[in-house]
């Protein structure tokens, strides 16, 4: 078993560090015959990364991907599909660092971050990547993105009509936002991904004190596919909701997922909980609610599947906290450099990357068990 792997059928290694040369993700199992460029990964890759705005961090990387493998292009390819396709072998994806800083960890190589990954990596490995935190850093999130807009390809020609993944920051710190004032086209018009434009006018406000002051705030990210039809999953080991909270939990700084109604569902009855079917005229099920996410029994329903996560306040902040170092003595950190004080916003394309790799896979084991 590999742990930088995820995946059965269409699966996606990711590799590299925070401050090495690059990372980036192989995904093996895609399937011949799909158009694939640089600019459909490009798009969702922008939309992740760094120094966008004051609000997350300033690290500036244009995060520009390469595909290293598993296209071709030739003059019939060319006039056939309009640029080079997948070969079914696998796609190798690379991401190139570009504004390492890595003196700002100087101070911190001999301690501990407390809320971060550095004792427990040292305590598996005997040693640890001080320079952003290696394969902890946020920034591994990087070539997920990459895999996820491969995945995307996926689903859109296996599915007629396509499937449409999309996410948002539901809530940042204790503030949630307005559900009445839910607007998809506002999550790309502000800097936090929120749908709620009242939302984003406090969440300036709010997250400009927390940044000035050295520190940080978590956050709820939801997403939201749709398109998908009733059947992909299976019984107990193989459930379609299992493999999201996993892909979801696996993301760097979330602490908590939840599909559907998720922990409300346990303050319902079961008269409220239970979504009930109604028919349409063509005979197809017409659900009156959603509690349960578009999945029932680990299986979709062809309702929209919905997820939440919540993502963990960054640990490295400025203000100093009590640790220890390497020698196990007692003594204190601040952490320096250039940090996001919500990371969360940029883990509202990632939640869609991950979604969109878990369906891609069921997709294909779904089409490998019934034909």
């Amino acid at each position: 078993m590999s742990h930088n792997s995820f995946g059965h059928l269409f699966r996606v290694t990711t590799w590299g560090e925070s401050h090495g040369p690059a990372l980036g993700a192989v995904v093996d199992g895609c399937p011949p015959g799909i158009r694939l460029d640089t600019s459909d990964i490009q798009t969702d890759l922008d939309r992740r990364k760094p120094g966008q705005s004051k609000f997350v961090t300033q690290r500036r990387e244009e995060d520009l991907v390469e595909i290293l493998s598993g296209v071709f292009e030739d003059d019939r390819i060319r006039e056939s599909h309009g640029g080079q396709i997948t070969t079914g072998t696998p796609i190798s994806l690379m991401i190139r660092n570009t504004d390492q800083r890595s003196k700002d960890y100087g101070d911190i190589r001999d301690k501990f971050r407390p809320g971060h990954a550095d004792f427990t990596y040292n305590a598996k490995y005997g040693v640890r990547d001080y320079r952003g935190g290696g394969r902890s850093s946020a920034r591994e999130t990087a070539a997920r993105v990459a895999a996820g807009a491969v995945a995307r390809k996926v689903l859109n020609a296996i599915v007629s009509g396509g499937v449409t993944i999309r996410a948002a920051l539901v809530q940042m710190g204790p503030h949630q936002i307005n559900r009445a004032n839910w607007d998809w086209d506002q999550v790309n018009e502000n800097p936090f991904f929120t749908p709620d434009a009242a939302a984003a006018a406090f969440y300036e406000t709010y997250l400009d004190g927390i940044r000035k002051a050295g520190s940080s705030i978590g956050a709820v990210i939801e997403v939201v596919a749709e398109g998908v039809p009733a059947g992909w999953g299976a019984p107990i080991y193989g459930k379609l909701d299992q493999d999201i909270a996993s892909a979801l939990m696996s993301i760097n700084a979330v602490k908590a997922v939840e599909i559907g109604a998720g922990f409300d569902a346990a303050s319902l009855s079961g008269e409220d909980n239970a979504d009930e079917i109604y028919a349409r005229q063509d005979g197809t099920p017409d659900f009156r609610a959603n509690h349960a996410g578009g999945i029932l029994g680990g299986i979709s329903s062809g309702q929209p599947i919905i997820a939440r996560f919540a993502v963990k306040p960054t640990s490295s902040i400025l203000t100093p906290r009590k640790t220890i170092d390497t020698s196990g003595r007692e003594t204190e950190i601040l952490t320096k450099g250039r940090h996001d004080p919500c990371v969360g916003i940029r883990a509202v394309p990632v939640g869609e990357a991950m979604l969109a790799i878990v369906l891609a896979d069921h997709a294909l084991r779904h089409r490998g068990q019934v034909g």
